[in-house]
């Protein structure tokens, strides 16, 4: 081998010899667009070893051992195409009759209305999800459903397409009631997890302002990103998006059509791809209602009524929202073209939002008024009884690292909440689960989190603000 050969080595050469290969997506994801040249440059004649040599260095080797790590599954086998392994109806009967279910008081005022209990939520990124997943949790956890779990982090083995091996202690046959936590979606392997009565929800957003949100969110795990200077990386971006953009490359997934790629598509598709509108029209098939996060409160109404529960099941404090100085206002230019370059997500929201308000218009437009209303006014209620300040507040003013939202890489911008210390015993319970973001609710219904965790340390070690 020649020196030459040597330099274009990549970390992903030293993991070819490995006795377990690693899966597809991880070798893809540990090509970081650093060449082994970095690592041998030091001893290579004419090149002084520097300090910030050295730092890059062991940046580059800790963070590869790190995506190692979070790649690495054993239990990962591939489980498809047998009937055996489907949620059988003797089954599915056997999981409803142990389940506590609402109580008939507690029932939708519907004629002939019995509330859902199998669920499965596709959890999109930047979308309100961590809202939605807190309200899954805690009915789930009211009622004693079983939730079909990941091991050892809190997502599906994500970017990987989802297998139902990936649930924590899975065997083929077995069912669950609620399935939430993010994934690439893959509906046969879903479909096997869930009774044949599951209702299938998820939620979009405006292409546009996912992306912004996105790119504040992800950037700085994507390496291409590195590269880009000024102070508003994000225009720059969009002024010229290929040059700090390649489909292969690691995290790039989420700079580009990132709904589409959540659903388990080609992210990289145009717009106007035949593709597009049939994967569309394959969703409309799968999902049975699909909310809007700039229509939150209408959304849950909704919800409330195709899963046929209360008011009370539906309360919520919106979860992992963003300081407004962190958000980016885009001119009407630099939107126009956010939108072309996620055009296929664009496609997507305007299908789904032109069915969510035919949904809006077939339960009626005052009457989704008065509901509206009733929960703004529960909500407010709520935050009167619950919060510290009544609103969220920046992470340096958490007090209880209980209701610590998980921040981006580098700094510290989600918003969160701080528990009135008075709270009245009655409600302290719904108080604290109201509160409490994804990672701790995980942790407190007994979800194994150590890949998470070590991902987070090391997050908040190297990058620290």
């Amino acid at each position: 081998m020649t020196s030459e050969h040597v330099y274009s080595l990549t970390i992903e050469d030293f993991l070819s010899p490995c006795r377990k290969p690693l899966p597809k997506h991880c070798l893809l994801m540990l090509r970081l667009k650093v060449p082994l040249w970095v690592l041998v440059m030091s001893g290579k004649k004419g090149i002084k070893c520097t300090p910030v040599v050295r730092g890059l260095l062991l940046w580059v080797l800790l963070t590869n051992i790190v995506l190692v790590l979070y790649c690495f599954n054993p239990t990962q086998v591939k489980i498809r195409g047998h009937q055996e392994d489907t949620c059988p109806l003797s089954m599915a009967g056997l999981l409803k009759n142990n389940v506590t279910t609402p109580s008939q008081s507690t029932k939708s005022q519907s004629e002939g209305c019995t509330p859902a209990v199998n669920i499965m939520f596709m959890k999109t990124h930047k979308t309100a999800s961590s809202t939605i997943l807190n309200i899954l949790f805690r009915f789930g956890e009211k009622h004693k459903l079983k939730f079909a779990f990941p091991d050892g982090r809190n997502d599906f083995f994500y970017p990987s397409p989802f297998l139902c091996s990936q649930v924590k202690g899975y065997r083929p046959g077995e069912c669950f009631n609620i399935v939430c936590n993010h994934m690439r979606f893959d509906h046969q392997e879903v479909a096997k997890l869930l009774p044949p009565d599951a209702v299938y929800i998820t939620i979009l957003r405006d292409p546009v302002d996912l992306f912004e949100s996105s790119f504040h969110y992800y950037h700085k795990t994507v390496p291409l990103t590195w590269r880009i200077n000024g102070e508003n990386k994000l225009m720059e971006f969009l002024s010229n998006p290929r040059t700090f953009y390649s489909p292969e490359a690691y995290n790039s997934f989420y700079l580009k059509n990132l709904l589409f790629f959540d659903f388990g598509f080609d992210n990289d598709v145009k717009a106007d791809d035949p593709r597009v509108m049939s994967h569309i029209h394959n969703l409309s098939k799968h999902f049975d209602l699909v909310l809007i996060a700039e229509y939150f409160e209408e959304s849950l109404i909704l919800l409330k009524d195709k899963l046929c529960w209360t008011m009370e099941d539906i309360i919520y404090f919106k979860l992992n929202a963003r300081k407004s100085s962190s958000v980016s206002r885009l001119t009407p230019e630099f939107r126009a073209k956010a939108l072309e370059w996620n055009g296929a997500d664009w496609r997507l929201y305007q299908h789904f939002n032109a069915t969510f308000w035919a949904k809006v218009e077939a339960y009626g437009k005052e009457r989704m008024k008065q509901e509206v209303n009733e929960l703004r006014r529960r909500n407010a209620e709520m935050k009167a009884i619950c919060l510290e300040g009544g609103n969220a507040v920046e992470p340096q003013k958490i007090q209880n690292k209980r209701f610590m939202p998980w921040q981006p890489v580098g700094e510290s911008s989600i918003l969160g909440y701080n528990m009135k210390k008075d709270t009245d015993p009655k409600f302290r319970t719904i108080c604290e689960k109201m509160l409490t973001p994804e990672i701790q609710y995980l942790s407190e219904l007994g979800v194994s989190l150590w890949l998470t965790r070590l991902w987070g340390w090391f997050k908040d070690t190297v990058f620290t603000v």
